[in-house]
């Protein structure tokens, strides 16, 4: 998918256009065996980007959206722009499919956000976690070997409710993880935050990383709540990665500005947030239909 970003004083709008994939994309005169979609924004003014296209023009006064192949992450790992992942895995888009159905059980549900998070993890791992190498002794013989490095801890921060769902099989990708819970709120008319639980240890180790976890990026309120106690606690942007299901545009506006450098991993870019804050067309509330309640 494609996405365009409309400048209409400080609202900002996405529509979704569909790019036909080649069976073979060339970066720098050789295939690029892990495509992913990325947005890329910048401070002003924004610009949108996806993996594996040419330069798309659009209409409506939209900004172009420019396509290029990258051969991994850690080719603009060190970028000052803010990077929105949407990674084009059909699983991805299957789960997501499941979650926006409106007839989609509890159970359901929530089997459906926690494969997406596993997921969205994987993919967000990806050339990020530390490693060391060695020699063990497999049944036939010696062996060279690479294990993630224990001496450089793993957190995964879920933001409650939902949260907790998405990160639900974290420990399934992630070895020797540490889950810190925080709860945050949202009053359903100011909208504004309010933390009414927080697990996060006092400082976080030296060299952590760290999967905030937040299905859903609406007005930014929550997100940006959350990464700013994650920096009072001595993790730099660049030590943090941004897990969700669904993103809108008010909530990537607020992390850009705020957090550039920030590498968000995201199932969907929906296109707008209503007046109570739900993202359109969205999952309706996570919370709720994860739990049943």
């Amino acid at each position: 998918m494609a996405y365009s970003i409309t400048t209409s004083s400080n609202a900002f709008r996405c529509y979704s256009e569909t790019l036909r994939f080649a069976s073979r994309q060339h970066h720098c005169g050789r295939v690029n065996p892990n495509p992913s979609s990325l947005l890329s924004f910048n401070s002003s003014p924004f610009l949108a980007q996806t993996l594996g296209a040419s330069l798309l023009s659009v209409s409506r006064r939209n900004i172009p959206v420019r396509a290029k192949m990258a051969a991994s992450e850690g080719s603009i790992n060190g970028s000052n722009r803010m990077l929105v992942f949407v990674p084009p895995h059909p699983l991805i888009k299957h789960w997501i499919s499941v979650l926006r159905n409106d007839q989609t059980p509890c159970p359901i549900f929530r089997n459906a956000i926690a494969e997406l998070g596993r997921l969205l993890m994987y993919e967000a791992s990806r050339e990020w976690l530390p490693t060391v190498v060695g020699e063990i002794m497999s049944p036939m013989g010696a062996a060279s070997v690479e294990f993630i490095d224990p001496r450089e801890p793993i957190a995964v921060v879920p933001i409650l409710r939902a949260g907790l769902a998405l990160a639900e099989h974290a420990s399934t990708v992630l070895p020797a993880n540490k889950i810190y819970h925080l709860g945050i709120s949202r009053d359903e008319k100011t909208l504004l935050p309010s933390v009414y639980l927080n697990k996060l240890p006092d400082e976080f180790p030296k060299n952590s990383r760290v999967f905030l976890v937040d299905p859903m990026l609406a007005t930014g309120g929550t997100i940006i709540a959350a990464m700013g106690l994650l920096k009072e606690r001595g993790l730099s942007v660049q030590q943090i990665k941004v897990i969700c299901a669904v993103a809108a545009p008010p909530a990537l506006s607020k992390l850009n500005e705020k957090y550039p450098g920030l590498h968000v991993y995201a199932g969907i870019i929906d296109p707008e947030v209503n007046e109570k804050g739900f993202i359109i067309p969205g999952l309706g509330d996570a919370g709720d239909r994860s739990f049943g309640t």
